[in-house]
């Protein structure tokens, strides 16, 4: 075994530019001691592949006569390997601190899963488990059992199924039932679920041509009753969640569509979006409607999500009548769009919370941080104030502020949710956008990265979703030195 100080360069020419001659021969640097050590940790194809590349970037860099002498030295050569494999291994996927406002965002894994989901979680991903197989009878089983039981018992349903997302419900829902045939819909109600995954393209990939009543604003059950023909297949209704209309507004209730569309011997079909299944207004949020008040209502056919105000993994959730969901379970295109077993477990112990409704806003941390009274923010957020002041004065100075946050993912996008949290604002006008990019970018290179939001000069950290303080304290000195 050999060290690289075989090949250091002279000091008396460290700061020369570098030729090719100076370059190590990834041989050598593989043949180093310390490197040898980490071949022995990690493997010679991973250290080998980095080796190579950084050896071919300093080729380039030395062609280009970027490189001095001093760059090649034996200890330089170490520490830009080791790098370049910290880089290599550092997780893409990492924990943020949300500081947002936003309880439930989209780009920031939306919920939170609760520890006993966590829990089952590893031990059911640790070994075998019953995915499908039927302890009972010994034979094949459904993985849809794993949870059907739960979701009736929650909402009321004669059945259910699942699948990996919300949109995937509605898109199969539509498919199941009304593939090649006509499915009603206000014009209202013409939502864009995301990602520019707007209802008509969702209407056009089901196969079902869609027939839209009403108007945007105003929509009433004569609409529906003219629209209905030996085409129709379905009528559906489809939650404004993300979006709401104000003013002279009119639409159909669940209860009056099922009505009318039983009578045709039609069934519907109401998409929630956020999947609430307990009343918010008990906390005092702003009521959402449930699964099973669409059930009692006579819909033949609930889909929500299971990732929003259900507070678990992402997962589309489909519940009903039996001949609705048998014939949902049927279509081909269910086995494409059904749920892995990892978030199949964690959707089966967050539905299990549900089963303690008096304790879901404390196990719940998506429910726990809605709920989360104002006046406890704001004491966190005095205790946080000087401390982080003392961190970036003199050029900003921070202070305390009432602030108003939202649920998010689309769920009550009128709504507010009245909070407190920090406000750092630049010290001087001169450059004030520039500084405030530049804390923006200190607190996302944190270690545990902090991600707030600019608004109005100042750089606002929300701190209902702040459960434990020393997540921020702790990184308060590392902090100083991203600015310093």
């Amino acid at each position: 075994m050999t060290r690289l100080e075989e090949s250091v360069v002279d000091g008396s020419k460290a700061d020369e530019a570098a030729t090719r001659q100076d370059l190590p021969s990834i041989d050598r640097l593989l043949r180093d001691t310390t490197v040898a050590e980490w071949v022995s940790e990690h493997g010679h194809t991973m250290i080998a592949r980095e080796t190579r590349a950084l050896v071919e970037e300093l080729r380039a860099e030395v062609q280009a006569s970027k490189v001095s002498r001093s760059i090649l030295t034996p200890e330089s050569l170490r520490l830009a390997l080791h790098q370049r494999l910290s880089a290599r291994l550092a997780p893409r996927m990492r924990n943020v601190l949300n500081l947002t406002g936003t309880v439930i965002h989209t780009n920031l894994g939306r919920a939170l899963l609760a520890n006993d989901a966590l829990s089952h979680l590893l031990k059911m991903m640790s070994g075998p488990n019953n995915l499908e197989y039927d302890l009972e009878t010994g034979g094949r089983g459904d993985r849809d059992n794993i949870v059907e039981e739960l979701l009736c018992t929650l909402t009321g349903a004669e059945a259910a199924t699942v699948v990996n997302n919300n949109a995937a419900a509605v898109l199969l829902t539509i498919a199941s039932i009304a593939r090649n045939r006509e499915v009603i819909v206000s014009r209202g109600e013409l939502v864009e679920i995301g990602g520019a995954f707007r209802m008509p393209d969702v209407m056009a990939s089901a196969g079902a041509h869609m027939i839209e009543v009403g108007t945007t604003n105003r929509t009433h059950l004569h609409d529906y009753e003219r629209a209905i023909s030996e085409r129709t297949a379905l009528l559906m209704k489809v939650h404004t969640s993300n979006y709401a209309v104000q003013g002279f507004t009119s639409s159909v209730n669940e209860a009056e569509l099922s009505t009318l569309a039983h009578a045709r011997g039609l069934p519907v079909a109401t998409d929630l979006g956020s999947g609430a299944l307990v009343d918010l207004t008990t906390w005092g949020l702003p009521r959402e409607p449930m699964p099973q008040d669409m059930l009692t209502a006579g819909c033949d056919i609930v889909t929500f999500s299971g990732d929003k105000l259900l507070g678990g993994p992402q997962a589309g959730l489909i519940v009903g009548s039996k001949a609705a969901v048998a014939k949902i379970r049927k279509f081909p295109m269910k086995r494409a769009l059904r749920m892995s077993k990892l978030p199949l477990a964690a959707l089966e112990a967050t539905l299990m919370v549900y089963l303690r409704p008096e304790r879901v806003a404390k196990d719940l941390p998506t429910l726990r941080m809605l709920t989360r009274p104002e006046a406890d923010i704001r004491r966190i957020s005095e205790m946080l104030c000087p401390m982080v002041a003392e961190v970036v004065a003199p050029r900003f100075n921070v202070r305390v502020e009432s602030m108003l946050g939202q649920i998010g993912s689309g769920s009550l996008p009128v709504e507010r949710l009245p909070s407190a949290g920090l406000a750092i604002a630049p010290a001087s006008k001169k450059g004030a956008g520039r500084m405030l990019d530049e804390i923006a970018t200190a607190l996302r290179r944190l270690p545990l990265p902090v991600i707030g939001r600019i608004s109005e000069d100042r750089m606002l950290l929300d701190l209902r979703c702040l459960e434990q303080p020393s997540d921020l304290t702790g990184q308060l000195e590392q902090l100083r030195q991203q600015l310093a």
